[in-house]
């Protein structure tokens, strides 16, 4: 019998049109053959099961269940394609957790453990992880832009504490740009991260578990237009992507050593996608993407692509592993 897989997507935060993109990049590559699958819809007023005739069809947040043409249909597993609040920030997770039922992420306190930056690369740099240096705010905390100056130096990232797809992410070039970007990252959210700027090149590596072994995937190279991988430089083509990344044999080696023990430190699962700047050869994390895009301009796709991997035989792992788990 056909197992029902629900692939949820939406969420509440400023990633809500990229998750839905990628919701149905994952709903197009799973064979209909193999699975049921449903497009589930988590907004913030509704959540709704929408069919090919685009029709929603409420779903039932006792049981996480849908009645579609008087017939009552419960999920054997959820395909986390959320990014942002509730789905990589592990919220959504915990209700799954509590009514018993499987999902491709992983468990809810990890998952919010690596959406917060702070948080994160605090447990990294336990198991001597490079990060770059870094100042914390909070938005009740007075702001002192001598101090922040003094600690990270510039230029400086200023970011969201809580937030992904590079929202609310601003480079500071000099003091007068501080305040500015402090306050566009506090629309995004209440605490936010101030980085020391890393002189290298940018490598985004993939990690999977994939038929029950952790996989690194061929890592890429960023090289930008802009003056960081922003928004425009993410989705709207103004990067140049490099897979496999321009790096030797022996930073290979570092960098993946790196990105697998990360993983494991953790305790991931399903696919993640970290970033990191080489300083001197040097990998320095600077965060995780517990659910990563998965559109047609996406990183994972494409260095799955590269290792041989299709995008159904990446979801239908990814399935598979969560059901087995």
């Amino acid at each position: 019998m056909k197992k029902n897989i629900a692939i949820i997507m939406g969420g509440y935060s400023s990633e809500v049109n990229v998750s839905l993109k990628s919701g149905n990049v994952v709903y197009n590559n799973i064979s209909k053959r193999k699975y049921n699958t449903y497009k589930v819809h988590i907004l913030k007023n509704n959540w709704f099961v929408i069919d090919d005739d685009n029709q929603k069809h409420p779903i039932n947040k006792h049981d996480f269940s849908v009645v579609i043409n008087n017939k009552k249909i419960n999920f054997d597993c959820v395909f986390n394609a959320i990014h942002g609040h509730p789905g990589e920030n592990g919220t959504i997770l915990a209700y799954f957790d509590l009514i018993n039922l499987k999902h491709t992420s992983a468990p809810f306190y990890q998952m919010a453990l690596s959406f917060n930056k702070r948080d994160c690369l605090s447990v990294v740099k336990q198991y001597g992880i490079k990060t770059a240096t870094s100042y914390y705010l909070d938005k009740n905390n007075d702001i002192n832009v001598d101090e922040i100056i003094e600690k990270v130096g510039l230029p400086c990232f200023v970011k969201p504490n809580n937030a992904g797809s590079s929202f609310g992410i601003s480079k500071v070039k000099n003091s007068k740009e501080m305040i500015p970007a402090i306050k566009k990252a506090f629309k995004e959210d209440n605490e936010i991260l101030i980085e020391a700027f890393l002189d290298g090149p940018e490598i985004t590596v993939g990690v999977l578990e994939y038929k029950g072994v952790i996989k690194v995937l061929p890592m890429t190279e960023i090289v930008t237009e802009n003056n960081f991988f922003d928004y425009e430089a993410k989705y709207l083509g103004k990067s140049q992507e490099i897979t496999p990344a321009r790096i030797s044999e022996e930073t290979h080696k570092k960098l993946e050593k790196t990105a697998k023990h990360i993983y494991q430190i953790l305790k991931m699962k399903g696919f993640t996608r970290a970033e990191y700047i080489l300083v001197n050869n040097e990998p320095y994390f600077l965060e995780i993407n517990t659910v990563p895009g998965l559109t047609s301009e996406s990183l994972i796709p494409q260095q799955a692509a590269a290792a041989g991997i299709n995008l159904e035989d990446l979801f239908h792992n990814a399935i598979e592993m969560a059901l087995n788990n």
